[in-house]
């Protein structure tokens, strides 16, 4: 969410913003949202001056009673009665405007940084650089839930009569290699500083709207019914609502912290054949990285950030590419973003298993998350998060990267610890 003063300073920015960003429906907005402003600061500034005329006069009544002149006393009360009858008139309607304000402020997307490419969506996404050689092996590659139906590792049509399209059952070693995925990528963002935190799988209506714009709560999230709960789509969204209308110390910044959970997601929209098996489900577990810094601090962060998941991939023998999120392809909260994407030997492409993102103070300005310097100065915190590993998606390019000929699957040396020293995960008979 912008500033309503950069707003009101800057209409002609914020507008060539929207148009970047493809959202043209949105630009009256701008102007709706002025218009509303002036009544506010015209009516706060009427309000007040009605409250010390009202002072002013109550004084001149005691005089006036005081000297025995009730007649122009009583008239005086008459204007004081105007007078009150036009406050609360403007009372009542002040919270009417300020809640017309926040709707639309909410409904406006921050400004992108001015290195994000301009373009309509995802197509037009940017390549930035590729890590690792993309291997294609002499063999072919099977479908990714036939590779783990190979090694008797998933169940997805129990899962379906159980909770319907959308989840599986993981079983014996593959279960056990998603687990030990995760718990790795959990201890290579602890020896990389990060804090290791566990949180609330269920956030209220404020932490949402606090963390993530109306459309992407509308696609994402599932409502607890009959409860002011929902359930997170991402770690992130209650690590950083941890902090709402919090002060923290600036000697504390940055906050570094890596987080497990599992995320739940609608999914909504038809989805191809790429999508089927785990690609594309309603439940899976995440381990994230949340950064909260200071503003001039922030893009050195994001940067750090993503060299994170490229270097995790890398150590797990998966080539991968860092790809530049153009504008229209951007939610609404972010300043900046990219995606990790990994290599499909199956596919011959690229596919996308991560993303990170900058989201500058938009989320602290929604949920209050403010610094103080030590000189007590106050400002707006810059948060950032991005995907560690996401399995059970991570986990097929794992799958189809490592898997040999015969079916069988390599575990890389610095995985091996997790899975109990075993080097290999062979097919079942």
């Amino acid at each position: 969410m912008l500033d309503i003063k950069f707003l009101r300073e800057n209409p002609d920015t914020v507008k060539e913003n929207i148009k970047k960003k493809f959202q043209d429906v949105k630009l009256p907005l701008v102007d709706e949202v002025i218009e509303l402003d002036k009544e506010r600061r015209e009516s706060q500034a009427e309000a007040d001056a009605i409250r010390a005329e009202k002072n002013k006069i109550s004084k001149q009544i005691g005089a006036l009673m005081a000297q025995g002149k009730k007649d122009e006393a009583e008239e005086v009360k008459k204007k004081v009665a105007e007078s009150a009858a036009r406050l609360k008139e403007l009372e009542d309607r002040a919270p009417e405007v300020e809640d017309k304000i926040k709707a639309i402020m909410m409904r406006i997307p921050n400004i992108i940084d001015d290195s994000v490419p301009i373009g309509k969506d995802d197509s037009e996404n940017v390549e930035l650089e590729k890590f690792g050689e993309p291997v294609v092996p002499d063999f072919e590659v099977p479908y990714h839930t036939d590779i783990i139906e190979k090694l008797g590792g998933i169940d997805l049509d129990s899962a379906r009569e159980v909770a319907g399209n959308g989840f599986y059952y993981l079983i014996g070693d593959v279960a056990r290699l998603h687990s030990a995925v995760l718990t790795y990528a959990r201890d290579f963002m602890i020896d990389k500083g990060f804090t290791y935190v566990i949180p609330p799988y269920m956030i209220r209506s404020d932490v949402v709207t606090g963390v993530m714009s109306f459309d992407e709560m509308e696609s994402m999230m599932y409502k607890i019914e009959g409860e002011d709960l929902y359930l997170i789509g991402t770690s992130e969204h209650s690590m950083i609502g941890r902090f709402i209308n919090k002060m923290v110390d600036e000697e504390k910044l940055p906050l570094t912290f890596t987080s497990y959970s599992p995320c739940f997601r609608k999914e909504k929209g038809a989805h191809g054949i790429e999508e089927r098996g785990v690609y594309r489900i309603h439940q899976f577990e995440k381990q994230e990285m949340i950064v909260i810094c200071k503003p001039e601090e922030s893009m050195d962060w994001y940067n750090k950030m993503w060299s994170y998941t490229v270097e995790l991939f890398r150590s797990l023998d998966i080539p991968v590419r860092t790809l530049e999120c153009c504008s229209g392809d951007l939610a609404d909260l972010k300043v900046k973003s990219c995606d990790v994407e990994a290599w499909s030997p199956r596919q011959k492409k690229y596919f996308e298993v991560g993303s990170c993102s900058n989201l500058g103070d938009a989320q602290a300005r929604r949920l209050k998350i403010r610094v103080k310097d030590e000189d007590g100065n106050k400002y707006l915190a810059h948060t950032l998060n991005n995907t560690v590993v996401a399995p059970p998606r991570m986990l097929i390019a794992f799958l189809e990267n490592n898997l040999n000929e015969d079916g069988s699957v390599n575990i890389p040396e610095v995985l091996r610890p997790y899975m109990g020293g075993k080097e290999i995960i062979k097919p079942q008979a």
